[in-house]
């Protein structure tokens, strides 16, 4: 791509972000990620290029989304074929922990991760197990190991005792044998609500305090983490865990299986790579919306495959907004 399309995808993170702030703490994460849909449709439209939305957030949820197979962007119109080389793949999640904004609690953005055509992993929105660390550990995890192994591996390739590891992991009862092993291998555990892109990216990032990810999360998380955590050097590895037979059936009327293990290589392709968020409430990876009369603050990540370059961006909004 010859435009830096993730400077542009910029303000559209930032007017979902915004949006959604201004619903937190009220009860209704259907109306936060609601309010975050629709901004990020109507930004993504006045944008020149043609994207399609390979795999996002909502169904599995009953949520409102930007839905599989969506096409946006002001390419698709009578410019369509001069836009060619502008087609793009689109992993999207409008609003990340929905429940976070909803209830006032910690860690939300708003996030795209996109790539040239057909290079991401387009799947059906569901449950993966996971797990993630950054570049020095990337060889050396393996998803059929135990957590005390791959906690073993990390710590020597970090060159770090296990007591000073770190493993993030959603706070849910599914989680509880997974938890147990985690600080029986010696490690500590961060629980947290919701959130695991910006938990899979942390472990790519030394001032994080995070180590390594593990658990069962969404699928379309997965792919937007994988996205930085291989332009970083990283490692996510993960295999669709359906939750029900329901879900089961959207990944065999997919064509997956539940046994294939895909690293981060499976689910981006290519360095024309790019991901954008905007933070809605602080979390690891960033700073929540301000509200600062006459002004509104935000915080935002870029990072690029083609350059490798990660850049932090404040941005002060009119409050008009």
């Amino acid at each position: 791509m010859d435009r830096n399309l993730a400077l542009e995808f910029v303000r559209v993170t930032e007017a979902a972000a915004i949006a959604s702030s201004k619903w937190i703490g009220r009860g209704d994460g259907k109306k936060a990620d609601g309010a975050a849909v629709k901004e990020m449709r109507a930004r993504f439209n006045q944008i020149d290029f043609a994207g399609t939305v390979v795999i996002g957030e909502g169904s599995k949820d009953e949520a409102p989304e930007l839905y599989q197979g969506e096409r946006v962007g002001k390419g698709w119109g009578l410019n369509a074929d001069k836009s060619a080389r502008y087609k793009m793949d689109l992993a999207i999640d409008p609003l990340e922990c929905t429940d976070s904004v909803a209830y006032g609690r910690y860690n939300a953005i708003t996030v795209i991760a996109a790539g040239a055509k057909g290079s991401l992993f387009s799947g059906p929105d569901t449950y993966m197990e996971k797990i993630a660390v950054g570049p020095k550990a990337a060889k050396v995890i393996r998803l059929d190991a135990k957590p005390s192994e791959n906690i073993k591996r990390t710590a020597k390739a970090l060159g770090k005792k296990f007591s000073d590891i770190t493993v993030v992991v959603l706070d849910r009862p599914r989680h509880k044998e997974l938890i147990d092993q985690i600080r029986k291998a010696g490690a500590r555990v961060r629980l947290i609500t919701d959130g695991d892109v910006a938990g899979g990216i942390a472990p790519c990032l030394p001032e994080s305090g995070i180590d390594m990810l593990m658990g069962i999360g969404a699928s379309a998380e997965a792919v937007l983490a994988a996205v930085p955590v291989k332009i970083m050097g990283g490692q996510l590895l993960c295999r669709f865990k359906p939750k029900d037979e329901h879900h089961l059936a959207l990944v065999k009327k997919a064509g997956y299986n539940t046994a294939k293990i895909y690293s981060v290589n499976d689910l981006a392709k290519g360095k024309q790579l790019t991901f954008t968020a905007t933070g809605v409430i602080d979390g690891p990876l960033l700073q929540g919306v301000r509200f600062s009369d006459p002004t509104i603050i935000t915080h935002s990540i870029v990072i690029r495959g083609q350059s490798g370059t990660v850049r932090y961006i404040t941005t002060h909004h009119k409050s008009k907004m």
